[in-house]
């Protein structure tokens, strides 16, 4: 007979929280088909490809002031072919050895995060200690956004509680102490992006009663931080009606409405948007959707909206393969924080909801953000790999070792 914790596994294999469990036939059949992950990597490609172009076209004359016009899309184009090679490595490395290894990844990153309060190698950027200085300058909250899926999807896999004690250890546990550090840069995007992945995680695995008491006290804790800083309340006021104060805090939000307005249908073609002349602040990181819309219109914009939901239907498919309670869960959280930059990002370039100085994934400019949200896509191929294959539970450690 089964032990207590075995039939507890074994339920939760075969009952699989809200999710449609293909019949055993059919999954041995899929199994048995080859694994086809072309649109796992051939689509951020695209998209980071259209954000080299972008890039050119934006900081073309600001680049001349350091010799040559193309010198951040060359640095783009270098951070594109890091962020694919590292790719490549965890796509031929086992799952089971990312699995192992994702306590200390996380812990490494948490520090990390720590460390961009300390002055010296803590680099203060527009009011906030966001950056790390060690050699190369770079943003560890990117290397958190992926540490935290991965340490995560473990922890709830190998936790035997159940109801809230299974909300508070791991889930909340884990969000809070990824979290606080971000409380104190201060980077409220971070924060939204911690905690989404950790609740989203938890609603796969567990259900959503508990996580959406936990997003209503952190909406009041966010209310609370709006009011103690005032760069936070102009940023909603700003939101609310940039109209009242066009020139000054409405500015970049009107600006990039104003992209979109310009582009009308097809765009006045690339290179030929005005709105990157001193108009449009951050065009070629928070807000080059804008820039899109003005050089390509509204079919530009479409288009990337449409790349974007094909990569999302096909990380579904991905996710709707899986038996095995750890891999669903890593893969749900592996989406979910590379789709959640996007919605926040795409929210407030559109006045949807307030600016947070989240990136657009793969087409934003910046080199920590790229090349982890290509490490990112490596982990799922070589889950779907193992998928394929019929192993993917991520607990090959005996087989290794004999």
């Amino acid at each position: 007979m089964l032990s207590s914790g075995a039939l507890r596994a074994e339920t939760k294999v075969e009952i699989w929280r809200n999710k449609p469990v293909l019949s055993a036939s059919l999954r041995e059949q899929e199994r048995q088909t080859t694994y086809s992950a072309w649109a796992l990597w051939i689509i951020p490609l695209v998209l980071s490809c259209c954000s080299i172009v972008m890039i050119a076209s934006l900081t073309s004359r600001s680049s001349l002031n350091e010799g040559s016009p193309y010198g951040l899309a060359s640095k783009q184009f270098l951070y594109l072919g890091m962020g694919f090679i590292l790719m490549c490595c965890c796509y031929v490395t086992p799952l089971f050895v990312i699995r192992r290894s994702s306590w200390l990844l996380w812990a490494v990153s948490v520090l990390m995060v720590w460390g961009t309060l300390i002055p010296g190698i803590g680099v203060r950027v527009g009011g906030a200690r966001r950056w790390l200085h060690l050699g190369i300058q770079f943003q560890p909250l990117e290397i958190l956004t992926l540490a935290v899926p991965l340490f995560l999807a473990d922890r709830l896999a190998n936790s035997k509680r159940e109801e809230f004690q299974c909300f508070c250890r791991p889930s909340l546990t884990l969000a809070m102490l990824s979290a606080l550090p971000l409380f104190l840069q201060p980077n409220m995007g971070g924060i939204i992006l911690v905690f989404g992945i950790c609740m989203s995680m938890h609603v796969v695995d567990r259900g959503w009663k508990y996580p959406l008491v936990g997003a209503l006290f952190l909406g009041i804790s966010f209310v609370g931080m709006i009011y103690m800083e005032p760069y936070r309340m102009r940023r909603l006021l700003a939101f609310i009606d940039p109209w009242d104060d066009p020139l000054d805090r409405g500015f970049q939000i009107i600006q990039g409405l104003v992209a979109f307005s310009n582009g009308g249908i097809l765009g006045v073609g690339v290179g030929k948007g005005l709105q990157k002349l001193n108009y449009l602040p951050a065009a070629h990181t928070d807000y080059i959707f804008p820039a899109i819309g003005e050089e390509f219109g509204l079919a530009g914009t479409l288009f990337v909206v449409s790349l974007y939901a094909i990569w999302t239907v096909k990380s579904y498919l991905l996710y709707r393969r899986s038996d095995d309670p750890y891999t669903s869960v890593l893969i749900w959280g592996i989406t979910v924080s590379i789709l959640l930059p996007m919605f926040v990002n795409l929210g407030g370039v559109m006045k949807l909801m307030p600016l947070t100085g989240i990136p657009l994934p793969f087409l934003s400019s910046g080199g920590t953000a790229l090349v982890f949200m290509w490490v990112k896509v490596g982990v799922l191929m070589r889950i779907g790999k193992e998928l394929a294959r019929g192993d993917a539970s991520g607990t090959g450690l005996q087989s290794w070792r004999q």
